[in-house]
């Protein structure tokens, strides 16, 4: 028979109320109340515990302004570059894949788990996750949520306050609750940048 951890991982029910889960659980949250208790002087000690707490680092450890939150840590992947600003929180009921050179705002949740829509089931403490996958070179902006079971695509930019509930293609601008696609990233855009990167350096 699988454990609840196994049912968890798969997208399965599965009851939090376990032991397994409550080691992963309580490890994770020392490791936070550590982290979120840190100064700006311990940048060092911040990228060991994340390495720690993170199930996959890149070479670039990642950088999170505390606080930071999150249900296991260990379920959680993350490229290199990471970056999120104030209050970000990762609920990795289900694994989380985040690729290279993503940035987040604040107040960026991501949430895998899930809950049975029939009140009798879920009031028997079942629940479920569904993973979240998030490309290269992606930029989440503040107050953003990611529910679970979405994918969001290479080189996109989430829009502040956006509710992403459905998968994201690359190279878009989304927005909105529920999110969509306002537009795509083009020639014009780099252009622009380029003429704006160019401004910074002459002044």
């Amino acid at each position: 028979m699988r454990s609840q951890k196994e049912k968890m991982l798969a997208g399965d029910l599965y009851v939090a109320n376990d032991p397994e889960l409550k080691k992963d659980f309580l490890k994770a949250k020392k490791l936070l109340r550590e982290y979120n208790q840190t100064t700006e002087e311990q940048g060092k000690r911040r990228k060991e515990i994340l390495k720690e707490l993170f199930k996959k680092t890149g070479k670039n450890l990642p950088s999170i302004t505390p606080p930071f939150y999150t249900d296991y840590g260990c379920n959680t992947e993350v490229g290199e570059n990471f970056y999120s600003n104030y209050e970000c929180i990762i609920l990795d009921i289900a694994n989380v894949k985040i690729g290279d050179n993503v940035m987040f705002g604040p107040r960026v949740g991501l949430y895998t788990a899930g809950h049975p829509i029939d009140a009798a089931i879920r009031n028997e403490y079942l629940e479920y996750g569904k993973p979240i996958e998030i490309g290269d070179n992606v930029w989440v902006g503040g107050n953003v949520v990611i529910n679970p079971n979405v994918k969001i695509g290479n080189n996109v930019v989430i829009g502040s306050g956006s509710v992403v509930t459905k998968d994201i293609p690359d190279n878009v601008v989304a927005v909105g609750n529920p999110c969509h696609v306002l537009r795509e990233i083009n020639d014009n855009d780099k252009k622009y940048w380029e003429m704006e990167k160019a401004r910074y350096y002459e002044n």
